[in-house]
């Protein structure tokens, strides 16, 4: 019997020993606590977002990471050019990438469920939207935000400067809505 717990030990202590098990409890896993559809996460609650990646809706040929980014705020937003909400925020988001650019922030789009690159680059072009977007017509890249329901569009996920998610809209948002929560974040050490 004492032989079976100790293996039993060894096998529990094994699955949560090396660097997966301190990687797999600091990503980023989405729980909506009572429904809520804007949450904030304060210090040690952040958790990262790794992975984000895929083909530019603007540069043909160009893969966009959320590595590009190191060291900045990045307002992660997913959009498609056929969500009505969508159409009201993207300006908004130009906005915030105008007004806090230069702080360190950076807007980060990712289009999904589009069925070509032509509707989200015109939706972009016609918009005058000068921030990145990722092209995702499967929405494959929205794995990195576990627990975020394929539906949830649009969505903003605000991340620190280490890519931890510091807070998450899952409803369209303005400028005034961010740019508040941006600067503070740019502003941490």
């Amino acid at each position: 019997m004492k032989r079976l717990l100790l293996v039993l030990l060894l096998l529990v202590t094994s699955c949560t020993t090396g660097d997966d098990a301190v990687l797999a409890g600091s990503e980023f896993q989405l729980v909506a606590p009572a429904g809520q559809v804007r949450i904030r996460y304060d210090g040690d609650q952040r958790k990262v977002v790794k992975g984000l990646t895929g083909p530019s809706v603007m540069e043909s040929g160009k893969t966009i990471t959320l590595d590009d980014y190191a060291g900045k705020v990045v307002v992660v937003n997913i959009w498609g050019s056929w969500c009505p909400p969508c159409r009201t925020e993207a300006p908004e988001l130009q906005k915030v990438q105008d007004e806090t650019g230069s702080s360190g922030v950076q807007v980060l789009g990712v289009s999904v469920k589009e069925s070509s690159a032509d509707a989200p680059r015109d939706f972009m072009g016609n918009r005058k939207l000068g921030y990145p977007s990722i092209y995702d017509e499967s929405g494959r890249s929205l794995l990195v935000f576990k627990g975020l329901p394929p539906n949830t569009v649009p969505s903003t996920f605000v991340l620190d400067k280490q890519h931890r998610v510091a807070a998450a809209f899952l409803e369209g948002v303005i400028a005034s809505d961010l740019v508040p929560l941006v600067k503070e974040l740019a502003a941490e050490a």
